[in-house]
């Protein structure tokens, strides 16, 4: 029996008792991410994404563990619902216009303690005038990397601050608003720490050279922002990097801690890295419900695509039993999904195939609970945001 075989045997033995569609997580599988990833945050501290995540309950097992501390969460409603349910340190890490959000959060003492608001502009700062309580602001700063003159980029479109200057004045701006005290800096480098270098071909070398050169760059001028803005502001915390740049990340002196999310569930986006390998955690089962022809086994629903550019990368991984693929003029379908592949042969009506998503937390938007896989058997069942009622975006 194939590694694979074996896994698909244990999940079906451990969930024999429900029906799918339901979603899994395999704590040991999840506890080996984590220990993996502090080994290579070589002792500085994780703050854990959320949007990663996105359930409570298992927030609060990552965040006992050793080595992750904080939570980066996504938008201010969330924080202020992680806040009221006894989190700390939550840094917001996308800006927000939430007029209705910013107002109870600068009504809500302890929330303001517990909570960091993002920005990159003074328009951010505009919205926070006259709050009764001090609100903790972080300086968003633009990673990506540009050459060519500036006709290429990679990264993600985030911070139109790019530079020492750029910075220190939005930080003087800030240190000029009464009620505002500027205690952070985040800067993410999504071309390193989203995109997997460990691809054949040129356009693999493509990328090792693209991120190398990145990485040369950023540190030099993360390093000038940071020594700039601390002129100005007692900096408590300069976070950088994600799940696929860790190692890379903590290397930099100006950086204090890292982000990361992804690394825990460990999606099929994150297959192509060559300094790590992780083990998938978070998994869904559809059951086959037909056999329209030799060769194809139909699933109920599987169109969970995931957010980003459209592609075959946007769609969940049909995982086990290995060999399935999707048939090309469906793809996964709003109610069903037609698999082909040599293992569909062997496929019978009321069979399971397990999938992963494409990426981490998302996956949980589908479902209202994870069902905690430890050995060979179900060990708990927690809700996720959905199963709470809680649709943050």
């Amino acid at each position: 029996m194939t590694s694979a075989e074996a896994s698909a045997a244990r999940y079906d033995r451990a969930t024999a008792a429900l029906e799918p569609p339901f979603a899994v997580l395999d704590l040991d599988a999840l506890r080996a991410n984590a220990a993996d990833m502090v080994r290579r945050a070589a002792g500085k501290p994780i703050r854990v994404a959320s949007k990663s995540i996105r359930s409570r309950a298992i927030l609060e097992r990552v965040l006992a563990m050793e080595g992750f501390a904080g939570i980066m969460a996504y938008t201010l409603e969330e924080a202020l619902w992680l806040a009221s349910c006894g989190f700390t340190d939550i840094l917001v890490a996308y800006p927000t216009a939430d007029r209705a959000a910013i107002a109870t959060l600068g009504a809500d003492a302890r929330a303001a303690r517990e909570i960091t608001l993002t920005i990159d502009s003074s328009d951010h700062l505009d919205l926070l005038d006259g709050l009764p309580h001090e609100i903790r602001i972080c300086l968003d700063i633009d990673a990506g990397f540009i050459t060519m003159a500036g006709k290429f980029r990679a990264g993600a479109l985030r911070s139109p601050v790019r530079e020492p200057d750029q910075a220190t004045e939005l930080a003087a701006h800030i240190a000029k608003r009464p009620g505002l005290r500027l205690v952070g800096l985040l800067s993410y480098e999504s071309q390193i720490a989203g995109v997997g270098d460990n691809l054949p071909g040129l356009y693999g070398k493509a990328v090792r050279w693209m991120q190398a050169l990145s990485q040369r760059e950023l540190i030099v001028r993360r390093g000038r922002i940071v020594r700039a803005v601390r002129q100005v502001a007692d900096l408590e915390f300069v976070n950088g990097g994600g799940t696929g740049s860790i190692e890379r990340t903590v290397r930099e002196r100006a950086i204090t801690e890292v982000a990361a999310g992804s690394g825990f569930y460990h999606p099929r986006l994150f297959d192509f890295y060559r300094d790590f390998t992780g083990i998938p955690a978070a998994l869904f089962a559809l059951p086959v419900v037909r056999k329209p022809a030799p060769g194809v086994a139909t699933v109920l629903g599987g169109g969970y695509h995931a957010s980003g550019a459209p592609g075959p990368t946007r769609l969940p991984q049909p995982y086990l039993p290995a060999g399935l693929r999707y048939h090309p003029d469906e793809g996964a379908g709003e109610v069903q999904t037609p698999l082909l592949g040599e293992a569909a042969h062997d496929l019978r009506v009321g069979d399971r195939v397990w999938f992963r998503h494409a990426k981490a937390g998302e996956l949980c938007e589908h479902f209202p609970a994870l069902h905690l896989i430890e050995g060979p058997e179900i060990t708990g069942t927690v809700p996720t945001y959905r199963g709470e009622g809680k649709a943050f975006l």
